[in-house]
C-alpha cells in the first residue's frame, strides 16, 4: 500500500485554468480511472463532455472534496457544495462543472460496467499537449506515438498525433493519421472542420473545411 498528498501528485494546468492531477498515473492504477480537478480560481473545473465518443462508455462518478462546485447535466444544474456527490451513469448525459472557490477540488472516477479497465487515451493526449506546450513537440509526438503503437486504430489518439504532426510540419503522417481519425469516429468531422491545428494541411481536399 501507497499514500501520497495530493499535492505531491504531478498535475497539468488545463486550457480553462484549473490543474489536473493525474492519480491514476501516479499509483498506476489499473482497476479503474481516478484523478483530481483543482480550481486555482472560480471558473470551470469539468469541461462539457459526454462519454459516447472516443474512448466511450463510461460512467463518472465526481466527489466534490472541498470547495463549492455547480454542475450542469443535460441542462439541468446541481448545486454541489463540499461532500456532494454527482455520478452520471448514462454516458449520453452531456455533463460540465464551474467551481466557486479557488481551491475547490474534485475527484473524479471513471469505468465502463462489464469491461476490463482500460486506460483512456486522453490521458496520453494530456501528457502529449504538456510537453508541447513547454516546447517540446518531438517529445509530444513520441508520446502519442508511443500510445498508438498499443492502439493503432484509436481514434483519439490517431487524431491528438494528426494535430501535432501538423503543427510540426509532418504533413505526410499528419494525413495518415487524420484519415484513420476521421474513418473511425466520423463525430470528429465536424470538431475537425474548426480545428486550428489542422491548418497547415487544410489545403489537402481529405481535411474537412469550416462550413
Amino acid at each position: 500500500m501507497t499514500a501520497s498528498a495530493l499535492a505531491d501528485v504531478e498535475s497539468l494546468r488545463s486550457r480553462h485554468g484549473y490543474d489536473w492531477h493525474s492519480i491514476r498515473h501516479h499509483f498506476d492504477v489499473r482497476g479503474f480511472g481516478v484523478n483530481a480537478n483543482v480550481a486555482v480560481e472560480p471558473g470551470v473545473i469539468v469541461e462539457e463532455h459526454d462519454e459516447t465518443h472516443g474512448d466511450g462508455g463510461q460512467e463518472e462518478l465526481y466527489v466534490v472534496v472541498s470547495g463549492h462546485a455547480t454542475f450542469t447535466l443535460d441542462g439541468t444544474e446541481v448545486d454541489a457544495p463540499a461532500g456532494t456527490l454527482v455520478f452520471a451513469r448514462d454516458p449520453a448525459v452531456k455533463r460540465a462543472a464551474v467551481a466557486h472557490e479557488a481551491g475547490t477540488i474534485l475527484l473524479c472516477l471513471g469505468g465502463r460496467p462489464g469491461q476490463p479497465f482500460r486506460v483512456s487515451s486522453w490521458e496520453a493526449s494530456r501528457f502529449a499537449l504538456a510537453r508541447a506546450e513547454e516546447g517540446d513537440p518531438d517529445a509530444a509526438i513520441a508520446i502519442l506515438e508511443e500510445a498508438l503503437a498499443e492502439r493503432p486504430g484509436d481514434p483519439g489518439l490517431n487524431y491528438d498525433l494528426a494535430c501535432f504532426e501538423s503543427l510540426a510540419g509532418r504533413r505526410e503522417a499528419a494525413l495518415a493519421h487524420l484519415r484513420v481519425a476521421l474513418e473511425a469516429d466520423p463525430w470528429l468531422v465536424d470538431h475537425a472542420r474548426a480545428d486550428t491545428d489542422l491548418d497547415p494541411i487544410r489545403d489537402d481536399p481529405s481535411v474537412p473545411r469550416p462550413q
